[in-house]
C-alpha cells in the first residue's frame, strides 16, 4: 500500500502525539479505552443507545464554521421528531400514557353516555332492571365492546412497560442479576406473576357467582344460549381479552426477544385469541370462564418458579415440583375434563340446533370447532409439559434448573462476541492501518495484541462449561 494511500489516525493530543511512531522496527498499535464494556454492563435503561458512540475517538479539530442566523422550519421538525422519538425509545411507556389520557379527556369533554368513547372506558350494552328487581344488572354484547378491548390493550401496555422498567429493573439489579438478557428474562416473568397474581383470584371469584364453579362442566351447557352477564363477568371477560391480545401484539413486534420455542408460542396465543372471541359472540363463555381460570393459575405458578431460579433461591426444586403439580391438574386433568364434555354434554345438556334469530349456536359445527381448538391448545401445553419434565428430570439427575424455552446464556455469548468484535474493529490498526506509539504512556505491541487475542473469551468458556455439564 503507497504512503499516500494511508490516513493517518489523528494523535488523541499533543503529549501522544510526540510519541507516536516505530519502535525497534515494529508497528505500535494505541491501546482502546475500555470504558465501553463498563458502559454496556453499567447502563440498564438503553444501554445500546446510551453508550452507542463511547468507543469513537474525537474527529480532528477542524475550523468553526459559521452556524445560520435562522434554522428552517422543516429542520426544527425533523430535530423534534428524533428528539421525540429518543425519548420514546428510553422511556417505552411513554406513548400509551399519553394515548391513555387523550381518550379520557375526549371523554371528559362530554362525560355522558352518548359520548362515543365512553365505549372505550366502560361496558357497554346494560339491560334495565325490571320494576322492584334487586338484581344485579346485566350486559349484552355488541361491536361497542371492541372499543373497550383496545382502549385497555394500551392501559396494559403502559402498565406493562412502566412497571418494568420503574418497578422490576431495580429489583433485578439490586439482587445482583446484570445481564442484560436476563434481566429482561427476569422483568417480564415478575410482570406476568403479578398479573396473574391478580386475576387468578379474580377469575376464581368470578366463577364462584356462575353455573360452572367448581368447573362444573354441565354447568357450561345448562341455559343455552347465554346472552347476558353480570358487569363483573363481562369486564373480566373483555380484560382478559385485552391482555391476550396485548401478549399478541408484543410477539408480532417482537418486543421480547424470541425463544426456542418461539412458534409453539405464537400458536397458543393465536388459538387463545380464536377461543376468546368465538367463545364471546357465540355465547360459550361459561367454558371460556373455566379455561382462563385454569391457564391463569398455572401462569403465576410457572413465572414465580422461573423468578425463583433467576434469582437462585435456595426453595427453588421443592417450588418446582408444586408447580408441577399446579400444571398438571389445572392445564391437563382439568382441561382433559372440559374437553371430554365436549364430546358427551355438548350434544345432550340443553339444546342442539343451529338457530340464528334466537342465537342458538349450540350445533355439530360448534361442537367440532371447540374440540379443535381446544385439542390444538392442549397439544401445546403437552409440549411445554414435556419440556418441563425434562427440566425436572435434569435437576434430579444432573442437578441442572435452566429453561428449556430461554435463551438467555446464548444472548448473552452473542452479546460478548458482538463487543469483542467491535472491541477489534476499533483498534488502531485495523481502523486505518497507522499505530500511534502508545497511549497513558502504556506501550501496545503486536505480541500484546496477539496475547490477549488468545485468551479464551467468555463464548467458548459459556461452552466449555455446558460441555463439562454433559
Amino acid at each position: 500500500m503507497a504512503p499516500s494511500d494511508v490516513e493517518p489516525f489523528p494523535p488523541l493530543n499533543d503529549k501522544f502525539a510526540k510519541k507516536e511512531g516505530h519502535k525497534g522496527g515494529k508497528t505500535v498499535r494505541r491501546r482502546k479505552s475500555s470504558g465501553l464494556g463498563a458502559e454496556l454492563f453499567g447502563d440498564n435503561d438503553v444501554a445500546a443507545f446510551a453508550t452507542l458512540g463511547s468507543g469513537v475517538l474525537p474527529a480532528t479539530p477542524t475550523e468553526p464554521r459559521e452556524k445560520p442566523a435562522r434554522r428552517s422550519k422543516r429542520r426544527t421538525i425533523k430535530r423534534a421528531l428524533s428528539k421525540w422519538k429518543r425519548l420514546c425509545l428510553r422511556h417505552t411507556w411513554l406513548m400509551p400514557l399519553i394515548l391513555s389520557l387523550i381518550i379520557i379527556s375526549l371523554y371528559l369533554i362530554n362525560p355522558v353516555p352518548s359520548n362515543p368513547i365512553s365505549a372505550a372506558l366502560f361496558l357497554s350494552y346494560p339491560i334495565p332492571r325490571e320494576p322492584g328487581s334487586d338484581a344485579p344488572i346485566q350486559y349484552g354484547k355488541g361491536a361497542r365492546d371492541f372499543a373497550f378491548v383496545g382502549f385497555y390493550i394500551i392501559v396494559l401496555s403502559f402498565t406493562r412497560e412502566f412497571l418494568m422498567q420503574r418497578m422490576i429493573r431495580p429489583i433485578a439489579i439490586h439482587y445482583g442479576i446484570k445481564s442484560r438478557a436476563k434481566q429482561s428474562r427476569f422483568m417480564e416473568q415478575f410482570y406476568t406473576a403479578i398479573y396473574f397474581a391478580i386475576f387468578g383470584p379474580f377469575g376464581l371469584w368470578v366463577m364462584r357467582g356462575t353455573p360452572v364453579w367448581y368447573f362444573n362442566t354441565t354447568g357450561m351447557y345448562e341455559e343455552f344460549p347465554h346472552k347476558t352477564h353480570e358487569g363483573v363477568f363481562k369486564a373480566y371477560y373483555l380484560l382478559q381479552a385485552s391482555y391476550w391480545a396485548q401478549q399478541m401484539i408484543v410477539l408480532l413486534l417482537m418486543l421480547e426477544k424470541p425463544r426456542k420455542d418461539f412458534k409453539e408460542l405464537v400458536a397458543h396465543h393465536f388459538i387463545t385469541l380464536s377461543l376468546i372471541w368465538l367463545s364471546y359472540r357465540f355465547h360459550f363463555t361459561y367454558m371460556g370462564l373455566a379455561v382462563y381460570v385454569t391457564h391463569d393459575i398455572s401462569d403465576f405458578f410457572l413465572a414465580t418458579s422461573k423468578i425463583f431460579n433467576y434469582l437462585d433461591t435456595s426453595f427453588v426444586g421443592p417450588y418446582f415440583f408444586i408447580f408441577m403439580c399446579v400444571w398438571g391438574y389445572l392445564r391437563h386433568y382439568l382441561n382433559l375434563k372440559i374437553l371430554y364434555s365436549i364430546l358427551t354434554d355438548f350434544s345432550t345438556v340443553g339444546p342442539f340446533e343451529l338457530n340464528w334469530e334466537t342465537q342458538q349456536y349450540k350445533c355439530r359445527l360448534a361442537q367440532a370447532i371447540s374440540f379443535s381448538l381446544l385439542a390444538a391448545l392442549q397439544a401445546v401445553n403437552l409440549f411445554w409439559w414435556f419440556l418441563i419434565c425434562r427440566i425436572a428430570y435434569r435437576f434430579m439427575v444432573e442437578n441442572i434448573v435452566e429453561d428449556e424455552r430461554s435463551e438467555y446464556e446464548e444472548s448473552d455469548v452473542e452479546e460478548e462476541i458482538e463487543g469483542e468484535k467491535k472491541e477489534r474493529k476499533s483498534m488502531n490498526g485495523k481502523a486505518n492501518g497507522t499505530a500511534n506509539g502508545n497511549v497513558n504512556g502504556v506501550p501496545v505491541t503486536p505480541e500484546r495484541v496477539i496475547k490477549a487475542e488468545e485468551q479464551g473469551t467468555i463464548a467458548s468458556r459459556v461452552r466449555e462449561r455446558k460441555k463439562n455439564h454433559k
